[in-house]
C-alpha cells in the first residue's frame, strides 16, 4: 500500500511520522502541495493524507486507485465529500487531538484580556510606567474572573474542557443551546445568555447557523466590559462589528485565534487595529500547535489507517 502526505510541513518539523509509516508499505511526504500538483503526486497511491490541500472533484476523478483520504484535522471542508462518496473513497478525519492545547490557549486569551495585558504592554512600551506619579499604573480596569459568568458556545470535548479550567478560577459556566436548534434544546440560547455574560467563548463549527452568530445586534446586548474569545472558526463573529464595539468601549476585550481567510494574505481589519491602543489579541491559528497535540494528530491518523485496513 502506498500513501502520500501532501502537506507534511503543516505538522511542523519536529513531528515523528513513524506511526503512519509503520502502517503502509510506501510513504511519500511532500512539505507542501497545491491542488494542481495533487494528481501527479497521488498517482498510484491508495491513501492520500492531507491537512488543508483542497481535493476537488476533478482531482478525485483523476485518481482511480485512491481508496482513502486521511485528513490531518477535524474539518473536511477541503475535500469534495460528495464526489468522494460517489467514487467509493473513504474519508477519515481526527478529532479531540488538541483539546488540552486549545483549551490552554483559550484561557490564555481570557486571562490576558481580563488583565488588559495588551493595553498595559502598550503603556509600558511607551514609557508611561516610568512617568507615573505612583508605583503602578491602573488606568485600565481589570476583570477578576472569580465569580464571573462564562458563556460557552459548544459543549463538546473542547468546550467542556474550557469550562473545567474556568471553574478552577471560580467562574460560573453556562453552555448555550446549539445555534439553529434553540427550540429543541433545553439550554438557553446565546441571545438570552449574552446580556448576562462576562465572557463568551466560542467552540462550535462554522455553519450557516453559526456564521456571524455574534453580530452587531448581539454585541449591542452584551455588558460593556464583557470579553469575547474565538478559538473556533473565523466568521462565527462579525469581526468588523466586534472591532467597532471594542473601539467604542461597548466591548471590554476581543481575542481571536482564527480569521475568515487564513493565512490573511490580503490583510484584515483586526490586524490593522493591532497598532491601536485596544484590548485586542490576534494569534495566528496557533492554539492547536503544542508538540503533544501535533504528534497526536499523527497517532490518530495511524489509528484511522489501521481501522480502515481491518474493516
Amino acid at each position: 500500500m502506498k500513501a502520500v502526505i501532501l502537506d507534511a510541513a503543516s505538522l511542523g518539523p519536529d513531528i515523528d511520522l513513524a506511526p503512519i509509516r509503520d502502517r503502509v508499505e510506501v510513504l511519500e511526504a511532500y512539505p507542501q502541495s497545491t491542488t494542481a500538483q495533487s494528481v501527479e503526486r497521488l498517482a498510484g497511491a491508495q491513501v492520500a493524507i492531507v491537512n488543508k490541500v483542497v481535493l476537488d472533484a476533478p482531482t478525485l476523478e483523476a485518481l482511480p486507485e485512491l481508496k482513502l483520504i486521511c485528513v490531518l484535522a477535524t474539518g473536511t471542508n477541503n475535500i469534495d465529500m460528495a464526489t468522494a462518496e460517489h467514487l467509493g473513497i473513504a474519508v477519515r478525519n481526527v478529532t479531540a487531538y488538541g483539546t488540552a492545547s486549545v483549551a490552554q490557549h483559550t484561557l490564555m486569551l481570557m486571562l490576558a484580556l481580563a488583565n488588559r495585558l495588551p493595553l498595559y504592554q502598550h503603556d509600558v512600551a511607551a514609557g508611561r510606567w516610568g512617568e507615573s506619579a505612583f508605583f503602578c499604573l491602573m488606568d485600565h480596569g481589570t476583570l477578576q474572573l472569580e465569580g464571573k459568568h462564562l458563556v460557552v458556545v459548544g459543549q463538546g470535548v473542547l468546550g467542556s474542557k474550557v469550562a473545567q479550567l474556568a471553574e478552577a478560577f471560580g467562574m460560573g459556566v453556562s453552555f448555550a443551546a446549539r445555534p439553529g436548534n434553540e427550540a429543541g434544546d433545553r439550554r438557553r440560547g446565546l441571545t438570552e445568555l449574552a446580556p448576562e455574560a462576562d465572557v463568551i467563548s466560542l467552540h462550535c463549527p462554522l455553519t450557516e447557523a453559526t456564521r456571524h452568530l455574534v453580530d452587531a445586534t448581539l454585541l449591542a446586548t452584551m455588558k460593556p466590559g464583557a470579553l469575547l474569545v474565538n478559538c473556533a472558526r473565523g466568521g462565527i463573529i462579525d469581526e468588523v462589528a466586534a472591532l467597532e464595539a471594542l473601539r467604542q468601549g461597548r466591548l471590554g476585550g476581543l481575542g481571536v485565534d482564527v480569521l475568515p481567510v487564513e493565512p490573511p494574505r490580503d490583510g484584515h481589519p483586526l490586524l490593522d487595529a493591532l497598532a491601536e491602543p485596544l484590548n485586542l489579541i490576534v494569534t495566528p491559528h496557533s492554539a492547536w500547535i503544542t508538540p503533544e497535540a501535533r504528534q497526536r494528530v499523527v497517532t490518530l491518523t495511524a489509528e484511522n489507517l489501521r481501522t480502515w485496513q481491518t474493516s
